[in-house]
């Protein structure tokens, strides 16, 4: 198992760990990570790790293995010598990326808020995210759904992380609101991010600790992916 420091500190850019394992295909695991690993349309960080003798290695992206979300495989970039098992290295996150991710993963929760429909699927990028709605007709009144979402930002809204067990979870089931995928459970307790008091939803990803840090947003294109799917688009201003 891997310790997930960024569940409690998503601003922790650095740490030291141990090896614990190197995977078949070259991926290293670690006791303990600030990395997060690609989830719920989240890309993994990416940065560097600082091995003994001050060599470092370029981490390319994270990843959870064969499905097995209690641990995480640091991906390195190919043609670099790995460490060995049980050597202590240092971990840096690229932060300008995981911090623009943060700020789109924040503006997508406020997204679902300003589109009240069940989502069916998104992607955070470092400059633009998405989610999928179930939404027959595209709002005649984007403009306003723009605005309220940018008030929701200069709100500066506190966001905070809860938990609840699994079978709260099971009697809250009006709280997901991602059709296809749903919260990781069987691990005994389900992680809530909490915005102010506009957003409540189960979520393992990170997050900026305030709305205001995210920017100023602009809705871009909204696209027809099915008959009642439609694809909204998110930008930085």
């Amino acid at each position: 198992m891997t310790e997930f420091l960024f569940r409690d500190d998503a601003y922790l850019r650095s740490t030291e760990a141990r090896v614990t394992r190197i995977t078949e295909q070259g991926g290293i695991v670690l006791d303990r990570t600030v990395f997060y690993a690609t989830s719920g349309g989240q890309p993994g960080d990416s940065g560097r790790l600082v091995l003994e003798g001050g060599r470092s290695l370029l981490v390319g992206t994270a990843l959870h293995p064969d499905g097995d979300k209690t641990s995480i495989v640091h991906v390195p970039a190919e043609g670099q010598s790995l460490p060995q098992v049980g050597e202590i290295v240092g971990i840096e996150l690229d932060w300008d990326r995981r911090y623009r991710l943060m700020r789109m993963h924040t503006a997508l929760h406020l997204l679902s808020v300003v589109f009240p429909f069940p989502v069916t699927g998104g992607q955070i990028g470092e400059d633009k995210g998405r989610l999928d709605f179930d939404m027959p007709e595209v709002p005649d009144n984007l403009a306003a759904l723009e605005q309220d979402l940018n008030a929701m930002v200069a709100a500066d809204h506190a966001v905070s992380t809860e938990w609840i067990s699994d079978a709260e979870m099971e009697a809250k089931a009006d709280l997901i609101k991602t059709m296809k995928v749903k919260p990781p459970m069987g691990q005994g307790r389900v992680r809530l991010v909490r915005i102010g008091d506009v957003d409540l939803q189960p979520c393992g990803g990170t997050h900026v600790a305030r709305t205001g840090e995210i920017g100023k947003l602009e809705l871009g294109k909204i696209e027809k992916k099915g008959k009642q799917n439609r694809r909204v688009s998110l930008l930085f201003a």
